[in-house]
């Protein structure tokens, strides 16, 4: 699963993925500095890793990762090939989710491609050219769907009348993330389609250091421009993230953090953020070798986690023993959980939750 970084050129997007990353993605004052999409795995920040360390005292301790891309900024035009349009939205489509950056600070140092600051302006520049190859994907589609739907087949019938409800809905500037449709006609028509926007996304309001705490009059002009499409605005000092990456000690980073009234790095919300937005969840193994989390869509059942570690084990699935997190640190050790009948066995149909501490029987 990948969250792909867009936005247009200068808004600090390979910034952003270094220090999500400590890749060193080049990044410089003008457009189409990332042409090649660098791909970054990232360790997603979760302190219930550290207390199941602190607990276990295990030989290593392995996180749950993310995959991040940075892709080329995308000028108007796009959509018809304009600057890398085509190479663009080419690398987008193959991502999972969108995390959306946008230029919320002056500084008459870096150049805007636009000649001056308008988050709102960039977000829909953004959202046109995207919309825009979106509906051209449906016209295709529709044209060969309607051929069918006039010979009376049923099933193209019901298919014209969800694209024509999204081409409408592109024609008038929505998402299709935010056209009305119904659960069927996502899952049979919609889904299949690989809609750009119809991909989650996650708005980044890239801020100057002063306004990492409390944002500015851009991030409120964002907030209001996107308070119907369901979608989670962050703020972030980019500049000043990158700052925070490059000291050397935990203590330096948490000094530099308190004079800017953050509790931690805003990179650490974001990797955390983009895993929600990925609709992903952790499930942990706790043993002397190793404390590990382990990635799963939300709504995977035991088995299905189990298949995370290996195939074998989803094969042979037999039970899981399942301890809840706050089981597991209240009573201090699997032992102690087991004394006080606070581990569950669980069969097939058990859907995992968050957090859930796990071990699997099974047999090949």
């Amino acid at each position: 699963m990948k969250a792909g970084i867009v936005g247009l050129p200068n808004v600090g997007k390979s910034t952003l993925f270094n220090c999500l990353s400590n890749a060193k993605a080049q990044s410089a004052n003008f457009p189409f500095c990332t042409i090649e999409p660098n791909i970054g795995v990232v360790n997603v920040p979760d302190n219930r890793l550290i207390k199941l360390e602190e607990l276990v005292n295990p030989q290593r301790v392995l996180p749950a990762t993310v995959e991040i891309v940075d892709i080329a900024g995308l000028v108007k035009g796009a959509s018809k090939g304009e600057g890398l349009g085509n190479q663009f939205l080419g690398n987008i489509r193959e991502t999972d989710a969108i995390l959306h950056v946008l230029r919320c600070f002056d500084n008459d140092n870096v150049v805007h491609v636009d000649g001056n600051v308008n988050p709102v302006r960039d977000k829909e520049t953004i959202d046109i050219e995207l919309q825009l190859k979106d509906l051209e994907t449906t016209e295709k589609r529709l044209d060969k769907v309607q051929r069918a739907a006039k010979t009376g087949n049923k099933e193209a019938q019901k298919e014209e009348a969800a694209l024509l409800k999204v081409k409408e809905g592109l024609e008038s500037g929505i998402s299709v993330r935010a056209i009305q449709l119904t659960d069927s006609e996502r899952e049979e028509f919609i889904d299949q389609m690989q809609y750009i926007t119809d991909k989650p996304v996650l708005y980044v309001c890239n801020v100057d250091e002063n306004s990492a705490a409390t944002g500015n009059d851009y991030v409120e002009q964002v907030k209001e421009a996107v308070k119907d499409e369901n979608a989670e605005v962050l703020v972030l000092a980019v500049g000043t993230e990158a700052d925070i990456t490059e000291l050397e000690t935990f203590e330096e980073r948490q000094m530099f953090l308190e004079d800017l009234g953050l509790e931690e790095p805003g990179s650490a919300k974001l990797i955390r953020s983009a895993y929600k937005l990925l609709n992903l969840e952790t499930y942990f193994t706790a043993g002397e070798k190793e404390v590990r989390a382990w990635t799963i869509p939300i709504g995977s059942t035991a088995p299905q986690a189990a298949g995370v570690i290996h195939t074998d084990f989803e094969k042979g699935f037999i039970r899981a023993e399942v301890i809840k997190y706050d089981d597991f640190v209240a009573y201090g050790s699997e032992a102690k959980v087991r004394d006080a009948g606070k581990l569950g066995i669980e069969g097939k149909e058990y859907i995992v939750k968050d957090g859930d501490v796990m071990h699997f029987r099974f047999n090949v």
